[in-house]
């Protein structure tokens, strides 16, 4: 791994040796860089560009313009202008928050689009590394909230130099690399940035706990040490995972539908971590939530389990006794977001677990306002009668799934009511005027069901500031 010296001094060799942990790389390497203007990702957009070049490939960077600051979109132009100055391509990305967030949740929310926005942004370029700038004292902050917060081994194992997700891999090269370092790199090139108001406003624990730093590294606490207790504990949490991984491959079956079938005497006779972290990722996979159920109401779910039968619900999830001793995960319906208007071909995100690609009906010149939201009751009496509209489904009936999950379903609908709902094979035949048709609908998770991989929980929770 990197070894820490004197700041700036060789940084590209330790860049070097930080990529090497992450290959292997394909030929001609194409990486993404995400860039807010600020000292730590512009040190990092220039080393990439730098590796990369050497590699015979390249990098493309991108700027997140959240717009929660007035001056954020001319923040975004400068960084355009500088990397422009270099030869580095780069593109803004702007978020749309539309009503998606209240002021309460601002902040949270525009984590989550800054990461949804990069990584569909990587998907559709076809790009399989996004790098991030996180570096040493990132990562003591880091693990000083979440020690403060009562977090166990997966939060204080902090931030991951590697994260899997769908489609694209989540690089942090600078997790043993100080601040300083990269601010003294990027003076030697000659190279400004931008410092991000932010990171002075004390309403934010993040820049409480920097703070505190100073007094902590008086007592021996030091960045370094900090940092290399989180790396160690991160060591531990793969262990944990690959456990995880073992006990889902055996006991979970997830379904396209959005939900999961899992063994409840399995989950039981495993050792109370893995079947508490185990059943922690089934909830996030179906639920699609943020962040993990805090961890009392985890455990509570875990020992009711084994009790009598009976609904529950956390996470956004409803969980009941299935036949043969399993159980049922499926989206509770009253965590589903409120119905989305839908206007033309393209692809949309779902209640924050599907991705569904719409396409225009052939010989509809006129494109009406269409609406995506779950089928419900109501939703299912009604084609349920309908024979015609099952034609295309296997038998020419509908496909036999729990009540629970049916009227969670994500449904296509017009003024008329109900167009299309692709899980269950109907699309409505008689009278329809619908000029939008689901050309392909697959879930999208927030994380892996099982894997080696640090779940979101962990990759948002970084940063308080979403720039």
């Amino acid at each position: 791994m990197i070894r820490t010296s004197p700041p700036g001094s060789g940084l590209g060799r330790r860049f070097a040796a930080a990529m090497e942990e992450f290959f292997p790389f394909e030929p001609g390497v194409e990486l993404a860089v995400a860039v807010s203007g600020g000292g730590d990702s512009m040190a990092l957009v220039l080393l990439a560009d730098r590796w990369a070049r050497a590699k015979g490939g390249a990098v493309t960077a991108f700027t997140v313009d959240h717009r929660l600051r007035a001056a954020s979109r001319r923040e975004a132009l400068w960084v355009h202008r500088a990397l422009g100055a270099r030869a580095i391509r780069h593109h803004i990305l702007t978020w749309d928050r539309g009503s998606s967030a209240g002021r309460a949740n601002l902040q949270a929310a525009a984590r989550g689009a800054r990461y949804r926005l990069l990584e569909d942004r990587c998907r559709a370029k076809g790009i399989l590394h996004l790098l991030l700038a996180h570096h040493l004292d990132d990562q003591a902050e880091t693990f000083l909230m979440r020690l403060e917060r009562g977090s166990g081994l997966y939060g204080l194992a902090a931030m991951a130099p590697v994260v899997e997700r769908q489609g694209v891999r989540l690089l942090r090269p600078f997790l043993t690399v100080p601040k300083d370092d990269l601010r003294a790199y990027l003076k030697g090139c000659g190279q400004d940035w931008l410092e991000d108001p932010s990171n002075q406003d004390s309403r934010f624990a993040r820049v409480r706990t920097r703070r505190a730093l100073p007094e902590l590294k008086a007592a021996g606490l030091t960045p370094e040490r900090i940092a290399g207790t989180a790396g160690r504990l991160g060591r531990d949490r793969v262990v944990m995972d690959q456990a995880v991984a073992r006990l889902l491959a055996l006991a979970a079956a997830p379904d396209p539908a959005g939900f999961v079938l899992l063994d409840r005497h399995g989950l039981l006779a495993a050792p109370v971590p893995v079947g508490l972290r185990a059943l922690s990722r089934v909830l996030a996979v179906v639920g699609g939530a943020a962040y993990a159920p805090r961890f009392e109401r985890l455990a509570r779910l875990y020992r009711e389990i084994a009790g009598p039968g009976r609904a529950r619900t956390l996470g956004g999830c409803a969980i009941r006794k299935a036949p043969a001793g399993a159980l049922l995960v499926c989206r509770e319906p009253a965590a589903q977001g409120p119905p989305m208007r839908v206007h033309g071909p393209g692809t949309v995100l779902w209640d924050g677990r599907f991705r569904v690609e719409l396409g225009a009906v052939k010989g509809r010149r006129k494109r009406a306002s269409m609406t995506l939201a779950p089928l419900g009751r109501d939703g299912w009496a009604r084609i349920k009668t309908d024979a015609a509209g099952f034609s295309g489904a296997a038998g020419g009936r509908p496909r036999l799934l729990p009540g629970a999950v049916r009227v969670g379903l994500p449904a296509l609908g017009d003024h008329l009511g109900v167009v299309e709902v692709p899980h269950l094979g109907y699309r409505r035949r008689a009278g329809s005027l619908a000029s939008l048709t689901i050309k392909g609908i697959r879930p999208l998770p927030p994380e892996p069901l099982a894997g080696t991989v640090f779940g979101m929980a962990e990759t948002m929770a970084e940063t308080e500031s979403p720039v």
